[in-house]
């Protein structure tokens, strides 16, 4: 079966499956052969799926046990073991990838936390494979993109058929034009998998600190990309200037110099060597203003919601040049015919927003104009808007603890996304509603963690 591969001669290796320092797949002796059959990684969902599955003690999540040499050893429930469950850390090799955000206080923590890890590990995955791309490698297969139950490990949207982050990661690394950082080297790479030369391009590459002020920002201009070739760019110095933030976010964006349509747009969290990502944690408490305009279109039982997300806080450098997500190339997850479809006015005016902390610390309030349905979160902060994700409902708004109000599956064109200040994105929702459900679709992200925003 396996004759071609690896050696030429059926021998072969395939993996690993486990957690990995994300710099590592970038390195040379990350893998021997050209083309590996079989490499996976973790793969935790999201609370609402452990809740909808397993009984109240499978909600308890792992036990951080300390060791002697300074790592972490993660110690599951018995619930999670008997459902085959992958740890976040490998004592000796890898220090806990959770544990890097700080010690998780309870399930909803702890999933959060592990998409941000799901994210990391499958887009470094990814972009270590084509950044040797062929110099060295092949192609690769991921094991595995679904679990046939209930499993947690490996996957990219659970048995619910809810996307984990680390579906958005490795969709993110894909793309057939792709800027990337190599995490080993710190060089801005580009990864043109296409047949055609891309001629008249710069990159965009922009330091994000937690006060929302931009210390780094550099345009690497007139570039040319031959086709099937990595280009490696230049150094991203950042992180060897005089004083680097322990914690900074970098935005690297490739488009057309002619009107700065995005061709690919990649988004990182960083730490300086040898450090964490615990700051992130008090930036939580960030009151970052969005703004979120939407226009649904209904065909049958079938949806399909355009969405406009706006960072609305400060643009702090006007030099800055591709604010806005404009995207030379947008690919779809659905069959959807746009024209034979007619937008439709909101008319639940019997929906009540959720009370609640948040309440008091944001203002949001919603409106129509012109067909436009817009969501406002109000905030007096300035930042990146970090980690956001959608999700749809049924429009019931009191359940009972477990129940699972989510409607599914949902084919987003991005999800767990960043915004840095005066940012846009567009994002497309398609989903199916079973009869006598209305929909409702709610925002969540790093910075909204008080309560749900329900956007639409």
């Amino acid at each position: 079966m396996w004759d071609g591969f690896a050696n030429g001669k059926g021998g072969f290796t395939d993996g690993p499956y486990e957690i990995q320092n994300p710099e590592d797949p970038f390195k040379d002796n990350f893998y021997k052969y050209g083309f590996n059959p079989e490499v996976g990684s973790v793969g935790i969902p999201v609370a609402a799926t452990i809740r909808a599955t397993m009984p109240r003690e499978g909600w308890q999540i792992p036990l951080f046990k300390k060791l002697p040499n300074g790592y972490t050893e993660e110690v599951p429930n018995p619930i999670w073991q008997y459902h085959k469950y992958l740890p976040y850390s490998k004592p000796g090799k890898v220090h806990d990838q959770i544990e890097l955000y700080g010690t998780p206080e309870d399930l909803d923590d702890f999933c959060l936390k592990a998409q941000l890890v799901n994210y990391i590990q499958y887009r470094a995955l990814l972009e270590g494979w084509t950044s040797r791309m062929w110099s060295k490698y092949t192609g690769v297969l991921i094991w595995k993109t679904q679990n046939p139950w209930t499993g947690l490990r490996g996957q990219f949207y659970d048995h619910l058929l809810d996307q984990t982050a680390g579906f958005f990661g490795c969709r993110c690394a894909a793309e057939p034009i792709h800027v990337q950082l190599n995490l080993a080297t710190y060089f801005i790479e580009v990864v043109n998998t296409t047949a055609e030369e891309l001629s008249n391009v710069a990159i965009e590459a922009s330091v994000w600190d937690l006060e929302g002020a931009c210390p780094y920002y550099k345009v690497f201009d007139k570039l040319s990309l031959p086709p099937k070739k990595v280009v490696s760019i230049s150094e991203m110095k950042y992180p060897k200037s005089k004083n680097p933030k322990p914690v900074f976010f970098l935005l690297l964006k490739l488009y057309h110099v002619s009107n700065y349509s995005i061709v690919s747009r990649n988004f990182y969290w960083l730490h300086v060597s040898g450090g964490d990502y615990k700051l992130l944690e008090p930036y939580r408490n960030k009151r970052i203003p969005l703004k979120i305009t939407s226009k649904t279109f209904i065909k049958g039982s079938s949806y399909e919601v355009e969405m406009k997300v706006l960072n609305k806080s400060k643009k702090p450098d006007p030099k800055t040049l591709t604010y806005k997500n404009n995207f030379a190339v947008r690919k779809d997850d659905s069959d959807f015919d746009m024209t034979s479809l007619k937008p439709i006015p909101d008319t639940r005016t019997d929906l009540k927003q959720p009370t609640g902390l948040f309440q008091r610390l944001y203002r949001q309030f919603s409106r129509e104009s012109d067909g436009l349905r817009v969501a406002e979160i109000n905030g007096s902060d300035g930042g990146v808007a970090f980690f956001l994700n959608f999700s749809v409902h049924g429009a019931k708004l009191e359940h009972e603890e477990g129940e699972d109000s989510r409607i599914l599956p949902v084919h987003y064109s991005d999800n767990y996304f960043s915004l840095v200040p005066g940012e846009e994105m567009s994002i497309k929702i398609s989903f199916k509603v079973p009869p006598g459900v209305s929909p409702r679709v709610t925002l969540r992200g790093w910075n909204y963690h008080h309560g749900v925003h329900t956007v639409l």
